[in-house]
């Protein structure tokens, strides 16, 4: 069984910069994938970023690539995104979400077996 609860959300102008923290609870995540997603106002929930909690290796969406990204701390059981050069579009709720094991299709919501509350993101022009 595992926990998480997402925090860090907020409001920042284009430009400026978030970290959202991830904070897991029941688990001491071995060989879980931990992967973020996002989902605005009437649009599907859309993969930012995921990272292998064993292996460090990380996974990005296209559209954040360069500008985000994904880590976490193993003593404090927390992943986080590092979010640079918002822009408005990024406006959203944010969800953490786990899957206790790898798999390859790690841009999937329908994989991760565990999710969080969510954080909203809003970002002004």
């Amino acid at each position: 069984q595992v926990q998480l609860v997402e925090s860090g959300g907020g409001l920042e102008q284009a430009g400026g910069s978030l970290r959202l923290s991830c904070a897991a609870s029941g688990s001491t995540f071995n060989n879980y994938l931990m992967g973020w997603f996002r989902q605005a106002p009437g649009k599907e929930r859309e993969f930012v970023a995921a990272v292998s909690w064993n292996t460090g290796t990380t996974y990005y969406a296209d559209f954040v690539k360069g500008r985000f990204t994904i880590s976490r701390d193993n003593d404090k059981k927390t992943v986080y995104l590092q979010m640079n050069s918002l822009k408005p579009e990024d406006t959203a709720v944010y969800y953490c979400a786990a899957r206790g094991s790898w798999i390859s299709t790690w841009s999937s919501a329908r994989v991760y077996e565990y999710w969080g509350q969510g954080t909203q993101v809003t970002v002004s022009s």
